[in-house]
């Protein structure tokens, strides 16, 4: 049997920002990934979903100034975009292997699974730690209909080598959302199939529906409350059928949430707590055994799983795996769904402001005159804001070509409760979603 300081079960941002930290502290540190090296985000993720997104943001950016000094709309090539995505991630798993070998981190490949609390079997051999870290991330949850087996996923559709002409999503979250933008800006026929009439449910309601607005116009179908019932494949494609509802596509992607990857750890024999979303750990990322730790989107949380989550998660849990009691404290954090218009927010949750709804109050700004926006033809860009009793703002939702970079810097405002005072001390390069900030705060 092999003997670790510590294990870390997952190679994703998580994993592999914490095993560096660990073997920079002198530790004997092991990493154990059961599929990609790198993780979802890079390989399957955020990373080559915003490089397809970059076709959609070039295309979209001559056809806003279509009669402004362009004629027409340029066409996306899939088949060049896939390969300026596999440009990347095609490196990303043997780059991300040989980083931890060249720092005499171990790798091993294969799926872990606890025999007792101190110990794990992995690719036939026996390895035990004094202390252990899951981070194994998410996967997609499988749509249980009939014909689920027809269903596929982001991962899928990240891998398509031809875009087929007609696609379906089923779900309506961000994951749906930007990969029917981009489906839907490549050329496919594109539809999005949602059980209930709330898309993106956590986000502003009124920018939602504008957003929809947006994309419909831009081609995009969407059919509200259909709840899907089966998936039988045809001739040709497969039909998707509903309470008096009938869709054929040649895809059928289902995009109805993400479960966390714990099937195969066999946690109960190391007497983990954990329930269907996720591992239950405490304020100080630990589990219910004091020396197993776990972060990112394999927890049970109400924080958003998003990758940078995970990495402030790593970067805190190195600490309180060396002792550091003081609890995680979690900053301001942004959210985005990406797109030719993006939508961001950052503060308390929706749920709290329609739960509480008497203690709020809101201002929308409509920033399509602004020049920042109409240099670029961003039309229909606009802010709220949200305000407490105090007059606090407590939450900010954006719409906007630019709302990417706007809530980056408004989240660095809110956090240093940077006056407007202060902030005309600043000088900010022209025109930028910067040099408006003071116009804000």
């Amino acid at each position: 049997m092999v003997k670790y300081d510590v294990i870390v079960i997952g190679s994703g941002p998580a994993g592999n920002a914490a095993a560096y930290s660990l073997k920079e502290q002198g530790k004997n540190v092991a990493i154990i990934e059961a599929d990609l090296w790198g993780g979802t985000c890079p390989n399957r993720g955020c990373d080559p979903k915003k490089m397809l997104m970059s076709g959609v943001e070039a295309k979209m950016r001559v056809e806003r100034l279509t009669g402004k000094g362009f004629e027409g709309s340029p066409e996306i090539n899939w088949e060049e975009l896939m390969a300026f995505k596999k440009s990347y991630t095609d490196s990303v798993p043997s780059s991300t292997q040989e980083g931890f070998v060249s720092a005499e981190i171990t790798t091993y490949h294969g799926s872990a699974s606890f025999i007792d609390p101190q110990t794990i079997h992995v690719a036939d051999q026996e390895l035990t730690a004094e202390q252990f870290l899951i981070t194994t991330g998410q996967s997609p949850i499988v749509l249980p209909i009939e014909g689920k087996e027809y269903l596929r996923n982001s991962t899928d559709f990240l891998a398509l080598e031809k875009l087929p002409k007609k696609i379906a999503f089923i779900g309506a979250g961000y994951i749906a959302f930007e990969l029917a933008i981009i489906a839907n800006a490549a050329g496919a026929e594109t539809h999005i199939i949602h059980h209930n009439d709330q898309p993106l449910k956590g986000f502003d309601r009124d920018l939602v529906n504008q957003l929809v607005k947006h994309l419909e116009a831009a081609g995009i179908t969407f059919h509200f409350n259909i709840d899907t019932q089966k998936i039988a494949q045809q001739a040709q494609g497969y039909q998707i059928t509903a309470d008096n509802f009938e869709l054929t596509a040649d895809l059928v992607i289902g995009a109805t949430g993400r479960k966390p990857n714990i099937d195969g750890l066999a946690l109960e024999k190391a007497k983990i707590d954990y329930d269907k979303k996720g591992i239950k750990v405490n304020q100080r990322l630990q589990t219910s055994q004091a020396h197993i730790f776990a972060c990112g989107d394999v927890l049970a949380k109400t924080t958003p799983k998003l990758t940078p989550v995970a990495g402030y998660e790593a970067s805190y849990v190195v600490e309180a795996m060396n002792g550091h009691t003081a609890a995680i404290d979690y900053p301001l954090i942004p959210t985005i769904v990406f797109g030719d218009q993006r939508l961001a927010r950052v503060g308390i949750s929706e749920k709290e402001l329609a739960d509480h709804s008497e203690k709020y109050h809101e201002q929308t700004i409509y920033l399509s005159d602004w020049y920042t926006y109409k240099r670029i033809n961003d039309q229909g860009a606009k802010i709220k804001f949200v305000y407490d009793e105090a007059d606090k703002i407590v939450a900010i939702t954006c719409l906007s070509q630019l709302a990417d970079e706007l809530i980056n810097y408004l989240v660095i405002l809110l956090t240093k409760q940077i006056t407007h005072d202060e902030l005309e001390k600043f000088i900010f390069a022209y025109p930028s979603p910067a040099s408006d900030l003071s116009y804000f705060i």
